[in-house]
């Protein structure tokens, strides 16, 4: 089955409590079999920190041999040894490894919130052929289920207007051609009843009798409590960046960089300078510097040798997707006042056009979804004038909507920017002027064979 539904609606939330791991829910729950969940992000897991390496992690109980379980790490694009110690690997690759440990675990159910998030066309593949092929029950978010498209038995979506599921019998195909088809009806009963009530409105304010008058406004408040919910794709969000602060010709500059870890050499006499208006590319697998080099120039870790040279009017905006500038414990509200020094009138006003209304401003940080996480992001990028945006990774937990979104926006950004991503879509239509490239480690003019790496994990 694929679960379906806008960020935030609580696709994630309903995995963890069929997972039992979530309070504070009524209702019951009845599970046969064995259950097995990967979250979209690992932020604790118990095992994982008892684990040494990644072999004792990944298969504890000594099922298979070493060279089976390279073939699932080859196949999710891992490449790690497995007696790596899996507790220092990057988020993305956790998540990889959680979901390793899972398939071999073979669940009975088997709960995925979105498994393809860190890899490329291969890997999605890779993955939605193992999944179609699985023998037990599998229940998976993804943004990719056209990949999975003729595996699918049913599409369950969640609709964030009343907190329901649907249930639509078929493939993703069958899902969405018959949901765009009720949506129609929808919209042609809202606009049929819309008209209806202005026509009735009319009417009453051309009625002289206040009893005549006090019956039809009851009558037109009870109509207007039937009013079918708008579509989603009704209610799209408008994001437009605010126009960058000045900033002299060179924003930043890298002399020298180097950086090391425990030995082993990341970054080696990296030399570039960032001109104004600059779209620059980060293009490299994971785990060959790109996150470093990007820690570096933000000044959030030290090289070490060399130096970065910033304007001082230089602005940044940082997005990761790892979130590592939140404090989890904090709301979203004082999140965002914090970080644009703005009251909490105008903070509660803003947040609402990125759907953090009524209480959802009180939650914390660590209780919100990754797409929530992200939207919360943009909402705060947006909300100042940087004149410098670092983004790295800024689709990954967004739906496809959403991307479409935060693309047209950056499209319109007048500062300097630059981005990593794997989605090669999103790059093209940025049209970097440069990218710098890993592992060669140096900026170049961009040409659009660089695409072909951008998917490269």
């Amino acid at each position: 089955m694929g679960l379906v539904g806008p960020n935030g609606s609580g696709k994630s939330t309903l995995l963890s409590i069929i997972r039992g791991e979530e309070e504070g829910y009524t209702g019951d729950v009845e599970l046969t079999g064995t259950v097995a969940l990967v979250p979209q992000e690992i932020k604790h897991d118990p095992e994982m920190d008892k684990a040494s390496v990644v072999r004792d992690y990944v298969d504890p109980d000594k099922r298979y041999e070493d060279y089976k379980i390279k073939k699932m790490l080859n196949g999710l694009e891992l490449d790690v040894e497995l007696n790596h110690d899996p507790k220092t690997l990057s988020g993305g690759q956790k998540t990889k490894l959680a979901l390793a440990r899972a398939l071999f675990q073979s669940p009975d159910l088997l709960l995925l919130d979105e498994p393809t998030n860190f890899m490329d066309v291969a890997g999605k593949n890779w993955v939605m052929n193992f999944l179609a092929e699985y023998d037990g029950a599998v229940i998976v978010i993804s943004h990719d289920l056209e990949l999975m498209d003729n595996a699918l038995d049913k599409v369950l979506a969640i609709s964030p207007h009343n907190s329901t599921v649907e249930e639509y019998t078929g493939t993703y195909s069958d899902y969405t051609r018959l949901k765009s088809e009720k949506d129609e009806r929808t919209k042609r009963e809202l606009r049929i009843k819309s008209l209806h009530l202005k026509k009735a409105e009319e009417r009453y304010q051309n009625m002289r009798t206040v009893p005549a008058k006090a019956v039809l406004r009851r009558k037109i408040e009870r109509e207007r409590l039937t009013l079918p919910e708008a579509p989603q794709e009704l209610k799209k969000i408008k994001i437009s960046l605010p126009t960058p602060k000045r900033v002299g010709e060179l924003p930043l500059k890298a002399s020298e960089i180097s950086k090391s870890f425990e030995g082993q050499v990341v970054l080696e006499s990296i030399d570039f300078s960032v001109i104004r208006g600059d779209k620059i590319a980060i293009i490299g697998k994971n785990g060959s510097g790109k996150s470093t080099l990007i820690k570096i120039l933000l000044g959030m870790l030290e090289p070490d040798k060399g130096e970065v040279v910033r304007n001082d009017d230089l602005s940044v905006g940082y997005y990761s997707q790892e979130f590592e500038t939140f404090d989890f414990e904090k709301t979203v509200l004082e999140t965002f006042c914090e970080f644009t020094n703005k009251d909490e009138g105008y903070a509660r006003g803003f947040l609402g056009k990125f759907l953090f209304s009524g209480d959802k401003v009180f939650q914390t940080i660590g209780s919100l979804s990754g797409g929530e996480k992200t939207r919360l992001s943009i909402a705060v990028l947006t909300a100042q004038d940087n004149n410098l945006l670092i983004l790295d990774e800024p689709t990954t937990y967004l739906d496809v909507l959403s991307q479409r979104i935060i693309l047209e926006a950056l499209k319109e950004y007048q500062g300097t920017m630059v981005i990593v991503s794997h989605t090669t879509e999103f790059v093209e239509e940025l049209k970097p002027n440069k990218a710098f490239i890993f592992p060669e480690q140096r900026m170049v003019l961009w040409d659009p064979k660089y695409l072909e790496r951008v998917t490269e994990i």
